[in-house]
């Protein structure tokens, strides 16, 4: 009964009545009616009774895609960068090239009119005015098999046994073609379909039972040919201006570790790691050598690198900030949200990408306003008491003006560089298949498969951001003809 009525509070009129209750107790102070010991005490009280009911009217807010970091399904394309126009993957142009080893074969049939379905008269004989065509377009699944019979010679002169030489491609008795394994590993990583699934599937169609064995060994194959891929795309992102950092978990062989993604242009890389933090940086060694800007959620690991710049998601921001006018109804986090969404807009329309230096220093100074106002809004933190250990605990809304304050160039970057975007959004949709992968399969029973799924759907994002669809770039690695791709 008590949690209804806690739930079921008006929260203006809980504010109303704690301000009615200071101005009171200010008034009578000022008219001398109350005693020192008295205003000291009670001055105490109604800080602590803010600063909890800061904290308690956040508790009893509930958190949603709207208001906190957990993620939407589906986030609005982000035009404040000039680095992301067409990288999206939003409203690309797609190389229509098919496989090269896929063939149309076309038929034309006519069907002719021999006499009148009126009056039955003969009309064989009669010229046509014109033609009406109706088209059908299906899918026939052939198999191919080629044989390579190699002649086998005794030489009568040195009495040795001359063998016929095989195609570079058949070195064994029995092989796969580059089509049949681009196409498991389509099905593999691209549509998240089973492996088991993928066996019954195969034999449907060609006639063979394919071990699981060999249809993972077909995923190690494109793995290791993409290695030197991997090398070349990683020196083409450090030398772009700014690049999307994101992480996510993975579960492998029952223990977390952690996706980490690092994006720009048409370029994305996934690295796998067990750790989260500074050690995984340090180990994937992008960020270490690298000196652009950064767009990361502020998360602290990342900031730790100040050899380069840093920019904050605005989306994550706008999130907390609802949050904030949700919770608490400040006047400060509901002016900062519509200052930033105003910006954004403003920075989306402009052809630059970025405002003019007169138009910067009035944001600037429309920030730092905002956030004076926000410090007198906010309830008074009490002072730490001596001796004790730890952070002294704050509300939501005092650690977001902090980090607001604080980090002023990073939030405020995407207005004035034109390659900076308000949002990580490309990041965090470059890893969301990731989650959809893991929601599917569950986990990875072996941490070589696992960077070997990161390295492929890398190559096949980027390929993807180019144009090309996932069976013609896989095809594409497995005969070696990386180099058309562009140079990755």
């Amino acid at each position: 009964m008590v949690n209804t009525r806690v739930a079921s509070i008006n929260k203006t009129s809980v504010r109303n009545e704690i301000s009615q209750l200071k101005a009171d107790f200010d008034r009578l102070c000022s008219e001398g009616k109350v005693t020192s010991e008295t205003k000291a005490l009670m001055s105490s009280m109604l800080m602590i009774i803010e600063l909890m009911l800061s904290i308690f009217l956040e508790k009893t807010t509930k958190k949603n895609n709207k208001n906190s970091s957990k993620p939407s399904s589906q986030t609005d394309k982000d035009e404040t960068a000039l680095s992301q126009q067409g990288s999206s993957g939003k409203g690309k142009t797609e190389n229509n090239n098919r496989a090269h080893n896929s063939r149309v074969s076309e038929n034309v049939t006519v069907s002719g009119v021999d006499y009148c379905d009126v009056c039955g008269e003969d009309l064989s004989s009669a010229s046509c005015d014109h033609y009406e065509r109706r088209t059908k377009i299906d899918i026939i699944f052939e198999k191919v098999i080629e044989h390579v019979d190699a002649e086998v010679k005794q030489c009568p002169s040195y009495d040795a046994t001359v063998r016929g030489k095989f195609p570079s491609d058949m070195h064994c008795p029995l092989q796969y073609g580059d089509g049949l394994k681009a196409f498991v590993v389509n099905l593999l990583v691209c549509q998240m379909v089973a492996l088991n699934r993928v066996q019954k599937l195969v034999k449907s169609m060609v006639g063979i039972v394919i071990s699981e064995a060999s249809l993972l060994k077909f995923v190690l194959r494109l793995y290791q040919a993409l290695e030197s891929w991997e090398i070349q795309a990683t020196n083409q992102l450090l030398k772009t201006p700014a690049v999307n950092v994101d992480e996510t978990s993975l579960r492998v062989d029952k223990k977390n570790h952690w996706i980490h993604v690092y994006s720009s242009g048409d370029i994305t890389l996934k690295f796998l790691h067990r750790k989260r933090g500074t050690e995984a940086i340090e180990a994937i060694n992008i960020i270490p050598r690298y000196g652009g800007t950064i767009i990361h959620d502020c998360w602290s690991s990342y900031l730790s690198y100040h050899h380069c710049s840093h920019g904050l998601c605005g989306s994550h921001l706008l999130r907390e900030l609802t949050f904030i006018v949700d919770a608490n109804g400040y006047a400060w986090a509901r002016n900062m949200k519509r200052l930033l969404q105003e910006t954004c807009v403003n920075v989306s329309k402009s052809p630059e990408k970025r405002l003019n230096d007169a138009a910067l220093a009035n944001l600037q100074k429309r920030y730092r306003n905002i956030l004076t106002r926000g410090g007198k809004e906010l309830p008074t933190i009490p002072p730490k008491p001596s001796g004790k250990r730890g952070k002294l605990a704050k509300s939501d809304a005092h650690n977001l003006h902090e980090r607001l304050r604080t980090y002023e160039s990073a939030v405020l970057l995407f207005a004035g560089d034109p390659h900076v975007s308000f949002t990580n959004n490309r990041a965090e949709r470059d890893l969301r298949m990731a989650k959809v992968k893991q929601k599917v399969s569950g986990c990875f029973r072996v941490e070589l498969y696992a960077h070997a799924y990161c390295r492929i759907s890398s190559y096949i994002q980027t390929m993807s951001n180019k144009g090309y669809n996932p069976l013609i770039a896989i095809q594409m690695a497995m005969a070696g003809e990386l180099e058309l791709a562009g140079g990755e």
